[in-house]
């Protein structure tokens, strides 16, 4: 199959048809990986969803008390002119 590559925006891509995506099992919610093997372009279902385990690991800092601010609070010196 032949795709032509497209401009969009400051970039290029091609469109890539309905058919072979559902193929492939690949779709606007899962993305895609892509990687390039011996010069050949490569798209792949991710392995794990996007963030996979992220809600689960701030639960754990945040029990452990490990999530304060590393820099703490601190304020521009023209702030005490704001107006809120």
């Amino acid at each position: 199959m032949h795709l032509n590559i497209r401009q969009i925006g400051n970039s290029q891509g091609v469109v890539i048809p309905k058919s072979v995506l559902a193929q492939l099992g690949l779709d606007g919610t899962v993305g895609a990986e892509m990687t390039i093997e011996n010069d050949a372009l490569v798209l792949r279902r991710p392995a794990h969803p996007p963030r996979t385990g992220w809600a689960e690991a701030a639960m754990k800092i945040a029990e452990a008390g490990d999530d304060e601010l590393v820099m703490g609070e601190f304020g521009n010196a023209d702030d005490a002119d704001l107006v809120w």
